[in-house]
């Protein structure tokens, strides 16, 4: 079984900054990518960002140039720094990593439990 927990989240004014953290725990053999996604009420839930065990990282166009995504392979934690935060970056944030488990050889994808970040005008 694996977990991920996600922790950081929380109220900001913006322009504010905020660095969440999402650690992957269980039986875990490897870890491929890892990322980050979040929801705003009555839309979808889109990615904000992503990274490759090697270190290779995505964003959305919108968080390009404010947020950035890192991983402590060794820790089997993804992070995302968060700078200039906007109200419209009001969601719940949830991180997700391919894992490949212990005992298995196909990766499969987990997902934690969200974590709510809030930003006032």
């Amino acid at each position: 079984q694996v977990q991920l927990v996600e922790s950081g989240g929380g109220l900001v004014q913006a322009g504010g900054s905020l660095r969440l953290s999402c650690a992957a725990s269980g039986s875990i053999r490897s870890i491929n990518a890892m990322g980050w996604y979040r929801q705003a009420p009555g839309k979808q839930r889109e990615l904000v960002a992503d990274i490759t065990n090697g270190g290779y990282t995505n964003y959305a166009d919108s968080v390009k140039g404010r947020f950035t995504i890192s991983r402590d392979n060794a820790k089997n934690t993804v992070y995302l720094q968060m700078n200039s935060l906007k109200p419209e970056d009001t969601a719940v944030y949830y991180c997700n990593a391919k894992v490949a488990a212990t005992g298995t050889i196909y990766d499969y994808l987990y997902w934690g439990q969200g974590t709510q970040v809030t930003v006032s005008s």
